[in-house]
């Protein structure tokens, strides 16, 4: 056998930062995460945004939270995501 056959491939998991706007579910939190992307007739940058269901093992996050979600397996139907990091947390008053 050759060394690039026996090697096994890498893969890092694609991780995206956004706000925490839902923590109501158990061990879930729903991030938005926003991204800003150029029109393609007007050339005017525009803001476009996508909302994520991650899996929050410790129910740590809170609403408004800065948090990195990095991408994982299937959980369940709608949870493909896995909380990295909390980066930010809201003071609590």
């Amino acid at each position: 056998m050759t060394d690039t056959a026996t090697q096994t491939r890498a893969t890092s998991a694609r991780t995206v930062s956004g706000t925490v706007i839902s923590n109501k579910m158990d061990k879930t939190i729903t991030v938005l995460v926003e991204r800003r992307v150029q029109h393609p007739v007007y050339s005017k940058i525009i803001r476009r945004s996508s909302k994520m269901h991650a899996h929050d093992e410790q129910n740590d996050c809170g609403i408004g939270d800065s948090v990195t979600i990095a991408e994982c397996r299937p959980i369940s139907k709608s949870k493909t995501w896995v909380l990295k990091s909390i980066d930010k947390k809201v003071r609590e008053v």
